[in-house]
Order: C-alpha cells, then sequence, then structure tokens
C-alpha cells in the first residue's frame, strides 16, 4: 500500500516536473526567442508588414483594401469576405474564398457582372477596353478574399483611366506600374505581381507633385 503511493506520488511529481519544464520552454523561451530574432533580423514582417503614408500607418502590404475611388488602381474583388459596420476600411470579420464551383450560376453572373464593370469604368475616350482583355484577376477573387496583388495585365488595363482621373500622362502612369511591378519569387515561384497599396500611395504622391 505504500509502496504504491509512493510510485504514484513520485510519478505525479515528475509529470509536474515535466510539464512546467515544458511550459516555460514552449510556452516562455521558445516564443521569445523567436519573437526577438523575428524583432532583429525582420522587424517590419514582425510587425505587420505595415505601409505608411505622410506619417500615418494605411494598411499593410500583406492585406487588400476594398473602397477605393476611382480615381485610384482597384484590387481584385473580395466576394468571399464577410462584412461588419465598424470596420469600414476593410469590411470583413472573416476572410474566405466564395467556394462557389466553376459552373455555379452566382458565380458565373458575378464574373460576367465584374467584366461589365471593368470594361465601363476603365472605357474612357480614346482607349476602349475589350471584354476578351479582362484578366481572371479582375473578376475573380483569391483563396483569401485579402490578395493584396494584381496583375501587371491588370494594372496596365487600368493606366489610361487612372492617367485622365488625376490629369497624369499615360507614360508617367504606365512607368509606375512598371515601377511597382514585383517579378516571380527567386525568379521562379508565382507570378509577376503589382501590390496595390504601395501602387496607389505612389500615384498619391504623384498627382500631388505633379
Amino acid at each position: 500500500m505504500n509502496n504504491s503511493f509512493a510510485n504514484t506520488a513520485r510519478l505525479l511529481s515528475a509529470g509536474l516536473r515535466a510539464l512546467l519544464v515544458l511550459t516555460v520552454l514552449t510556452g516562455i523561451v521558445y516564443p521569445l526567442a523567436v519573437t526577438g530574432v523575428a524583432q532583429a533580423l525582420f522587424p517590419t514582417k514582425a510587425n505587420g508588414s505595415e505601409v505608411t503614408y505622410d506619417g500615418n500607418v494605411v494598411g499593410s502590404s500583406l492585406i487588400g483594401q476594398q473602397g477605393y475611388s476611382l480615381d485610384y488602381f482597384q484590387p481584385r474583388p473580395a466576394n468571399g469576405l464577410g462584412e461588419n459596420s465598424l470596420n469600414t476600411r476593410y469590411k470583413l470579420i472573416l476572410s474566405g474564398a466564395t467556394n462557389l464551383s466553376a459552373d455555379n450560376k452566382d458565380l458565373i453572373k458575378q464574373v460576367e457582372d465584374a467584366k461589365a464593370k471593368v470594361v465601363k469604368d476603365n472605357s474612357v475616350p480614346g482607349y476602349t477596353v475589350r471584354p476578351s482583355e479582362v484578366p481572371a484577376d479582375a473578376v475573380t477573387s483569391s483563396g483569401s478574399g485579402l490578395d493584396p496583388d494584381i496583375s501587371p495585365a491588370y494594372a496596365d488595363l487600368q493606366v489610361h483611366r487612372v492617367a485622365e482621373r488625376n490629369s497624369l500622362t499615360v507614360a508617367q502612369v504606365r512607368r509606375l506600374v512598371d515601377e511597382h511591378t514585383q517579378g516571380r519569387t527567386l525568379g521562379f515561384i508565382g507570378e509577376p505581381r503589382v501590390n496595390v497599396l504601395e501602387l496607389n500611395i505612389a500615384l498619391k504622391h504623384l498627382a500631388a507633385n505633379k
């Protein structure tokens, strides 16, 4: 009886010590070490890849925003996002895709409506957008609905409209797009892309100093 109690107490004590040690290591030491390394080597990314303009944080380079006026470059649609009345900049309570199949009638209508709007919004005097020129990312949301980037093709399609609305030349705006076009990661991963928030900040600066 006494031996059984002693063994149980010994096992319980060993288990508690192991729990304490692992709690300290994995719950305190490891997170602090990872945080310290991240802050030392990658401070911008560790703090959310915040983008500032005129001294104020205006967003993250990792999260797409909705609600830009037609004076600016438009992001991808965000049909999969939940909405609320509190966060008016991002208008979301969750992220995600629409989860609609390619032959779903609602998705087909969304794409057709989005394409018609892209054609209408970006056709300006002297430049008409044809439906066949509208790239896929202009009419479909990403898997998360938070994609901060658009394709160079979609950015180029918007150049004439943006130039007209900001009293800039097409050459000036196209040069801005070229300067903000990023190539494939490591030269072979993914596709070339343009960060909409960073491009619009550069556009605002250019328009203000023309």
